[in-house]
């Protein structure tokens, strides 16, 4: 039997997780729901029902794992915490900083009401945050970097659009690509944030905005922009279709770590990701982890989950026995 996904938002990464579950054959969409009137979103799978939010207590039982595809900056510190309520729930709650007080939120409604959550799946926190873990587990004598791009951040686009008097928005996070070298030589740099990265903005206004005003806002906005340094450019909504329609994004993780009596034998282990769409590598990463959530909750267990949490046997569709015959 397949197992019946719910995706709550329909932006970029709701339709990601759409076109994802067309990629796993255990899987199946079974209503996308909405903010909007449901009759003006068009979806791509016809077998799904188009639903408003307000009608989502009404499929308690007929869905197996809600995907939130919401932002981090408003969206799931609320939503989270509420539809684990009624379903197992993934998201891709990305503000590092405040990741322990939603795991705590998310934790106490799924117990209490014996379903899995999820959260902070995607890449960054997801697939590197694991790379990290191993990383350490294995060079526990070393050093931890992570940069982030060329690419635009989702989150970090999504604050920006909801700062009043903005229309549109696209961030890009830029490594500082001496930093990046300079950990690759095994000099293991000690590098404040600014020094890793920077980020570049481009911004439409609504007409009569204080251009002067809103660049301050963004720079002094904390978790998002007050620690790196930030270019703002101000342009048009054609130049920002034309030039900046794309969501790329990609990084690295690296740790930099010693072995031996005397320390004298260095190592490197790098992880990278060079990803044409962000969003749909987000949607693919969150699919694996609901066919886990569901795994999890027909076991008869509860609560709030990391991906450290998650044994990598149960993103996978095949069996044990495949697994070992054909990965191990």
């Amino acid at each position: 039997m397949k197992t019946r996904i719910g995706i709550l938002g329909y932006g970029n990464l709701g339709r990601g997780v759409e076109c994802a579950i067309r990629q796993n054959e255990d899987m199946e969409l079974a209503a996308v729901f909405t903010r909007r009137t449901p009759s003006s979103v068009s979806i791509l799978t016809k077998s799904a029902a188009v639903c408003s939010v307000d009608d989502v207590a009404d499929w308690k039982d007929k869905i197996d794992v809600m995907i939130l595809c919401g932002g981090s900056a408003t969206d799931l510190p609320h939503q989270t915490p509420e539809y684990v309520k009624y379903f197992n729930v993934i998201d891709s709650f990305d503000t590092h900083a405040r990741i322990p007080e939603h795991f705590a939120n998310v934790d106490a409604a799924a117990k209490a009401n014996a379903h899995i959550g999820i959260i902070s799946v995607g890449w960054d926190p997801g697939m590197f945050s694991l790379n990290r873990l191993y990383a350490n587990a294995i060079l526990p004598d070393g050093k931890d970097y992570t940069f982030w791009g060329k690419g635009v951040s989702q989150g970090h686009s999504d604050a920006l659009r909801r700062i009043e008097d903005v229309k549109n928005a696209k961030q890009y996070t830029i490594p500082v690509n001496s930093a990046l070298e300079a950990v690759r030589s095994g000099s293991n740099p000690e590098l404040t944030t600014r020094e890793k990265h920077t980020r570049e903005c481009f911004v439409v206004l609504e007409e009569g905005a204080d251009a002067a005003k809103i660049e301050q806002e963004i720079k002094n906005m904390p978790n998002y922009f007050a620690d790196y340094d930030t270019t703002v450019h101000f342009i048009s909504e054609e130049e920002l279709l034309t030039n900046h329609s794309g969501i790329p994004h990609g990084g690295f993780v690296l740790r930099s770590g010693v072995t031996g009596w005397n320390k004298e034998n260095k190592h490197l282990i790098e992880y990278s990701l060079k990803l044409d769409s962000n969003p749909e590598f987000t949607a693919s990463v969150l699919v694996a982890y609901a066919r886990a959530a569901h795994r999890l909750a027909q076991e008869g267990q509860s609560g709030c989950k990391t991906v450290f949490d998650i044994a990598p046997a149960y993103l996978s569709a095949k069996s044990g026995e495949e697994l070992r015959a054909s990965m191990l």
